[in-house]
């Protein structure tokens, strides 16, 4: 894990601390990061489709609301809103629960979020700061998350012995952070100089399974 990596994971995890004084459990946290995580890269990219979340909840309109007590307010109402919405958006936020309940805790991990600019980040350190939290709670006695988490030297080497090849359908029946198609997304792009090739697996050949359907990744 690189320098930056290693930061953002300790900045991160010392947020999930203050959040476990209001008795949120660090998979609830991670849950509850990953909303905001979504509006801020939302609305870094300002990319088409990201009109589709309603002006009321985007976040520079969350970041610009002074008042704490009314900051959290419009945030639960959001997730709710949100959830109702058709397509992918919906999709993201779909069933909510907001568990942070303390404004003064939305507050600081506004700031902490906004402070970084997570669009321009590489692939790689996203992942990995998703898998450094994931590791550093495994070795938390108290919550333990190692039936969660796959070492990241382990899989690369899965994926190097099985010698991927570009038009390879990929799937992962018990995908949780990600990990394996992210590696096998890396193996593949290190190793495809044919430009359709790379579009067509890219796009169309990564498949995740849920419980009882199969959609694309």
């Amino acid at each position: 894990m690189n320098q930056k990596s290693s930061a953002l994971v300790h900045k991160v995890w010392n947020y999930a601390h203050v959040l476990k004084d209001d008795g949120l459990a660090f998979m609830d946290y991670t849950e509850q990061i990953t909303y905001l995580l979504f509006l801020k890269m939302v609305h870094e990219q300002r990319k088409a489709g990201a009109g589709e979340i309603p002006a009321r909840y985007s976040w520079d309109v969350l970041k610009g609301i002074h008042d704490n007590a009314k900051r959290l307010e419009r945030y639960h109402q959001g997730l709710r809103k949100l959830s109702e919405l058709p397509g992918l958006i919906g999709l993201i936020f779909a069933k909510p629960q907001s568990k942070i309940n303390d404004p003064a805790k939305l507050n600081l991990l506004i700031q902490m979020i906004d402070s970084e600019d997570w669009s321009a980040l590489d692939v790689d350190v996203k992942g990995e700061v998703y898998e450094g939290l994931l590791a550093r709670n495994a070795d938390d006695v108290r919550g333990g998350a190692g039936q969660y988490f796959t070492p990241r030297p382990v899989i690369r080497a899965i994926v190097e012995v099985m010698r991927l090849e570009p038009m390879t359908q990929i799937s992962d029946p018990a995908c949780g952070t990600g990990g394996f198609l992210l590696a096998a997304f890396e193996y593949l792009n290190r190793r495809t100089k044919n430009t359709y090739k790379s579009a067509v697996w890219e796009k169309e050949q990564f498949y995740y399974h849920r419980r009882k359907r199969k959609e694309p990744y």
